[in-house]
């Protein structure tokens, strides 16, 4: 599907968000809003009139110019926005004939809606695409009225807030939406906006804001009913449960009260269920607190204030009961149940020790979980077609860990249905046969062995290849079965592979595994994806492996960040007990194993996502290209631990300036510029805010690939390999000579640290480090233009590298960041 431009009319947080995204995307993008109605004091001053362009679009230029400024960022870089075209809805009307794609986010009132359609409509053109971006309100309704060609180029698009930052996607038909332009908007979201895209049904709040706020509401009420406190129920319904660790109230906070309110109304309006409007009915104190402009974050109080107390900042939470303010922070929850959920490891793990638990908070997560275990199951079929739909909804909108039925498959579907029947709870039909027929988890194999889920006959498929065969349980509606998941070969599941004994070499740290196409997949696997000897010795053992056998190698894994660098804990170790020559040999193999992986004959395409701190970015600078998912956060970071990067990073930034200086053919070009960004984002441990923004800083390479979907990283980074074999891929037979400033580029680098240390900017340690720093990035004391090998560079690494590990300030630096995860600065 060819969407190149797109039109968002509304520019309030969350049509600027989209805006921003379709900017992030490539899009170029028109943004539309009302005209206002009168000129502000500055307008006035400047002799603007009502009818000045700039006044008449002032509120999509105000949008587009606060998200150069809003956090988190909306943009994933900055020169992003200038793909974002500010207009108003009368100048511009005509303007969205020319659009591929027409986005309305306006108000979450039904008449403004259907307003805004029929402006759409009077200069629609067949084969533009209009959507309504809403959290609830029914897709059809909105376009009452509309011609039927209208509305088969219709459908939903809920985005969750913010748009950049959350997987999901809820695209929801309408009763005339053309089926194949669902299945082409989907595909086009997954490849190019990134995005985890659920089909739902035109129900109140759809699949994730219906059992999400269920969910919320039903803990609320069980809070209530057992006594606990905010802080209890935060403890509860966080990590332990699977869940983000906002828990419930944090999450709240985020959300805003008073958006909640509407979205729990809006289910509570619509519902003729009895049952159901006794869950959404909102409870009187939080009706309470909106009134009080309580609303959370926004308003600087909500569940939790910020205060000041004689010890410094305090979060105080909210005693409901008095509903006033505590004077002081609760200690810290505890109780055997959480322990035991703590300690667990995954989050099946942590759930089925939290629920097996006797205590109070045991008690709670059971009373929460089996409500939403039930809820999720009557709602089958009524807002989703699929068990997976329902899962995913939740986890790319919730940041749940695990959806409601993988949640309960993993508590054991048997026994806690067994104990719900004990409790008097009605377990709807279909989940009662599908028991009976002799099965204990929603989710299983069909007779060929893919991963399938229950599904009944007659169904939607989602996207699958229909029933598998075997027994299946009759339940209400039909016979259900086991369903074959459905399967993108452009996604490639390095677990799945591993599943099916496609690991060619392994040891704890890392693993090479068979991509087939005679591909080979290097994944970190150790705590943190952290490096240390095991890995190093798997990325020489890949090398060789490769070479004799296989045509390239990918350098990925699907750990929750890609590597946070090197085993920082034993180079402290190491320091601490003065084993210089054992610090000596771990920084020596470090830089080898990374000289092996960008010397190998065959191409090398590294695929980094989120985290990629320190060794993590030297492991993919040798890679002949980077495929990085677009949420990548990227940074030679050893200066906020006192130490510089030694296992080549410096190394490879002065190549990258003295190959500009080579490409350039231009003699008198200076590079000591191309020096001086690279001192200052290694000396500020600088670490990108996407993808995009590493390219900027000069982290990442201009030819450098940014994918959206991070799921896609290894299926391109694949791609890549075999593209760069057929093209012929050949290794310069000799290392590259490395062109450096010498001591005059040292001289100047020091010379800009000494100006920060006086004016207070930097401590004395830091200018230490600047000065180590700046020695290795200029090639040491050679005259300016010398050529020195990669080699050289890296002696040069080493030794600064072990001079600071002797520093008692850097290992005050390293142990803090150990203890606490943040820098010290001292």
């Amino acid at each position: 599907m060819s969407i190149q431009k797109a039109a968002v009319i509304g520019s309030g947080v969350m049509g600027a968000g989209i805006a921003a995204h379709l900017a992030n995307a490539g899009l170029t993008c028109l943004l539309l809003d009302l005209p206002p109605d009168r000129l502000t004091a500055n307008e006035a001053a400047a002799g603007l009139m009502p009818s000045s362009p700039a006044v008449r679009n002032r509120l999509a230029s105000d949008a587009i110019a606060r998200l150069a400024k809003a956090q988190p960022a909306p943009l994933y870089d900055a020169a992003f926005a200038s793909r974002i075209t500010p207009g108003n809805l009368e100048d511009d009307l005509a303007k969205l004939a020319d659009v591929d794609w027409i986005i309305e986010v306006v108000v979450e009132r039904l008449e403004v809606k259907q307003s805004v359609m029929a402006r759409i409509e009077s200069v629609w053109k067949p084969g533009i695409v209009v959507t309504t971006n809403t959290s609830g309100i029914s897709i059809d309704t909105i376009v009452d009225g509309r011609s039927e060609a209208f509305r088969q180029h219709f459908l939903g698009t809920h985005f969750f807030n913010p748009p950049r930052y959350m997987p999901l996607l809820e695209l929801i038909p309408g009763r005339d939406t053309n089926p194949g332009l669902v299945e082409r908007m989907k595909r086009f979201a997954e490849r190019t906006l990134g995005k985890g895209v659920v089909v739902a049904k035109d129900t109140p709040n759809f699949i994730a804001n219906r059992i999400g706020t269920y969910g919320l509401l039903a803990t609320l009420q069980e809070m209530t009913a057992g006594g606990y406190s905010v802080e209890e129920v935060d403890a509860v319904t966080g990590p332990a449960m699977g869940r983000p660790k906002s828990a419930t109230f944090r999450t709240l906070d985020l959300v805003g009260l008073d958006t909640f309110l509407h979205v729990a109304d809006n289910v509570y309006l619509r519902t003729e269920s009895a049952e159901e409007k006794s869950v959404f009915a909102v409870p009187p104190f939080l009706k309470e607190m909106v009134a009080r402009g309580w609303t959370g974050e926004k308003a600087g109080q909500g569940f939790y204030r910020k205060t000041i107390g004689p010890a410094g900042k305090l979060i105080v939470s909210l005693d409901l009961e008095k509903l006033d303010y505590r004077d002081a922070p609760v200690g810290k929850i505890t109780s055997a149940a959480l322990d035991a959920a703590k300690s667990a490891k995954g989050a099946g793990a942590k759930l089925r020790a939290l629920l097996s638990g006797q205590d109070r908070y045991a008690q709670l997560a059971w009373n929460i979980m089996k409500r939403v275990w039930l809820y999720s199951a009557e709602k089958l079929g009524e807002i989703a077609d699929t068990v997976p739909d329902i899962d995913r909804a939740m986890k790319w909108g919730f940041n749940w860990e695990l959806g409601p039925f993988e949640a309960w498959d993993a508590a054991g579907l048997p026994s806690t249905v067994a104990r719900m029947e004990q409790e008097g709870l009605t377990i709807p039909d279909w989940v009662k046969g599908w028991l009976e027929a002799g099965h204990t988890s929603f989710y299983g194999r069909t007779d060929a062995g893919a991963p399938a889920f229950v599904a009944r006959s007659g169904d939607s498929a989602g996207g699958g290849s229909g029933v598998a065969s075997g027994d299946g349980g009759v339940a209400s509606g039909g016979v259900w079965a086991y369903r074959e998941l459905p399967r993108d070969p452009e996604l490639i599941s390095l677990r799945e592979l591993k599943e099916q004994k496609r690991v060619i070499l392994g040891n704890a740290g890392a693993s090479l595994i068979d991509l087939g196409d005679d591909v080979a997949c290097l994944e970190f696997h150790s705590p943190n994806n952290a490096i240390g000897a095991d890995i190093l010795t798997m990325i020489g053992q890949s090398v060789d492996e490769v070479r004799r056998n296989y045509r390239g190698l990918v350098v990925a894994n699907e750990g929750r960040n890609f590597c946070v660098g090197a085993n920082l804990m034993l180079l402290l170790m190491e320091a601490q007990d003065e084993a210089w020559d054992e610090v000596d040999r771990i920084i020596r193999m470090f830089q080898q194993a990374m000289l092996k992986l960008k010397r190998l004959e065959k191409p090398v395409v590294a695929a980094p996502h989120r985290m990629t701190l320190g060794g993590g970015v030297e492991a993919c600078m040798p890679a002949d290209r980077v495929i990085a998912a677009a949420e990548t956060y990227y940074g030679l970071v050893e200066a906020g631990v006192g130490l510089i990067p030694a296992g080549g990073g410096c190394k490879e930034m002065a190549l990258r300036a003295s190959v500009a200086w080579h490409t350039m053919n231009a003699p008198e070009l200076d590079v000591q510029p191309l020096l001086n960004k690279a001192f200052e984002t290694i000396g500020m441990a600088k670490v990108s805010g996407s993808a995009h923004d590493a390219i900027r800083l000069g982290l990442l390479r201009p030819d450098d690939r940014v994918v959206l979907q991070p799921e896609r990283r290894l299926y391109e980074a694949k791609t890549a390999v075999l593209q760069l074999d057929a093209a012929g891929y050949r290794k310069p037979p000799e290392a590259p000579r490395i062109r450096v400033a010498g001591a005059p580029g040292r001289a100047v680098l020091q010379l800009g640290a000494y100006t920060l240390r006086q004016g207070n900017y930097i401590s004395d340690h830091d200018c230490k480090i600047a000065g180590k720093l700046a020695h290795v990035l200029a090639g040491g004391d050679v005259p300016a233009g010398t050529l020195v090998s990669e080699e050289y560079m890296l002696d040069l690494e080493r030794e600064a590298f072990l001079s600071l590990c002797g520093e008692p300030k850097t290992q005050q630096r390293m142990q803090h960041m150990l203890s606490t995860g943040k820098p010290l600065r001292n």
